[in-house]
């Protein structure tokens, strides 16, 4: 099946890959001897090849379960490094666990195979990462309640374009798919030259508790409030495509990206509103 969607059509070509491998009835050149599953026929009783098992397909079930379990090992984490980290401490947690998270952010969107154990990986750094900058914005600089008030809004925000998704009021077009993969590209180009300016003491003003500073954040939130869009699509079409049930890691770690990217956003917007009063 076509997609529009280029991610998912390598994902389905790779998973095409591994439906067929070894599908042969003697393997390549006739040979009958190795592994099932890497050119050999599956043995049965009798002695004559048969056809592997079949690929149990993903879920939406699978999807929900995953990500509830990847929210889970988020929550524990940012909750253990809350607790253990000391507070002088905080700050140089918050930006390793932020640079750890981005590379294998980056390694597990580029491979073109599901690797649960990458994310789970990522899941407990996210977990770091959240629960340094949480401390850091409740603790060091006082915004007492803040991080209840952004859980809330974060998971407000996720079941509102859920809903919004399930009538169909937001569609994943193809033009609104490259829209979105365009703007979030050019997000993260924006901020982090914002944040390279920033250690040679360059203040854009992206940052700032100003109009600026508000603009930016609302344009942030409503852009990864939109990006749930096209992790909805892609669980979808997934599905549609038949992708193999372990896939739904790989589904689960887009929701997860949005939501630990929302939930920063709207801890530094409430500490800007925070700070008006």
């Amino acid at each position: 099946m076509k997609t529009s969607n280029p991610v998912l059509s390598r994902l389905g070509q790779a998973a095409e890959r591994e439906r067929t491998a070894g599908y042969g009835p003697y393997g390549p050149a006739g040979a009958g001897y190795g592994q099932p599953g890497y050119g050999q026929p599956y043995p049965t009783a009798e002695g004559y090849p048969a056809a592997p098992p079949a690929v149990q397909p993903m879920t939406v079930d699978d999807v929900v379960v995953k990500t509830v379990t990847l929210l889970g090992i988020t929550g524990i984490s940012a909750v253990a490094a809350w607790n253990l980290i000391p507070l002088d401490l905080t700050v140089a947690a918050w930006i390793g666990a932020a640079m750890v998270g981005l590379v294998l952010g980056l390694v597990i969107s580029f491979m073109r195979i599901a690797n649960p154990a990458l994310v789970v990986g990522y899941a407990v750094v996210e977990g770091v990462f959240v629960g340094m900058v949480s401390k850091a914005y409740q603790n060091i600089l006082g915004y007492d309640g803040i991080v209840l008030q952004a859980v809330v809004a974060t998971f407000g925000v996720f079941f509102l374009m859920a809903i919004l998704y399930r009538a169909r009021v937001i569609r994943a077009t193809p033009k609104f798919q490259r829209g979105m993969i365009a703007i979030m590209g050019g997000l993260f180009m924006v901020m982090l030259v914002n944040f390279v300016l920033s250690m040679f003491d360059v203040n854009t003003g992206l940052r700032d508790n100003g109009p600026l500073g508000y603009v930016f954040s609302l344009v942030c939130i409503v852009v990864a409030a939109l990006s749930f869009i096209l992790s909805f699509n892609e669980i979808e079409e997934g599905v549609r495509m038949g992708l193999p049930r372990k896939y739904s890691w790989t589904a689960a770690f887009g929701i997860l990206v949005s939501l630990v990217w929302l939930y920063i956003e709207m801890l530094r917007l409430l500490s800007y509103l925070q700070g008006d009063d």
